[in-house]
């Protein structure tokens, strides 16, 4: 069940990252003027699909909180490097991101950094 607590949390994340940035893409450039920005801001806070990433971020340290009651945190806290993979992986398909050959490479060592720190 622990497992399951931990990908709750990294899905979660995930999915707010995403839905952050597809609202904040669709509204536009961040203003220039002070007051502008702020209502800008404050139409994002509304948006029903912002409101589902903030939840997601809360629902995400609920299930953290379940996983941190059945693993040390040095054990479990590699898992969430999973979030850059989804995010990456995502963001390319969705928003149509460029990807390099470092980020793959980024990506492949913060595998091997689960693999390896998963074993210990």
């Amino acid at each position: 069940m622990g497992y399951l607590y931990i990908a709750t949390t990294v899905l979660l994340t995930v999915y707010g990252q995403v839905v952050l940035k597809w609202q904040v893409g669709l509204a536009g450039p961040l203003p220039e003027a002070a007051a502008e920005k702020l209502l800008f801001l404050l139409r994002l806070l509304v948006n029903p699909w912002v409101i589902s990433g903030f939840c997601a971020a809360f629902l995400a340290s609920i299930a953290w909180m379940a996983a941190m009651t059945k693993f040390q945190l040095s054990y479990a806290y590699p898992f969430m490097s999973l979030n850059f993979v989804l995010v990456l992986g995502l963001s390319v398909w969705l928003f149509q991101e460029p990807v390099s050959v470092a980020k793959v490479a980024g990506i492949a060592l913060v595998m091997l950094g689960i693999i390896v720190g998963s074993q210990g």
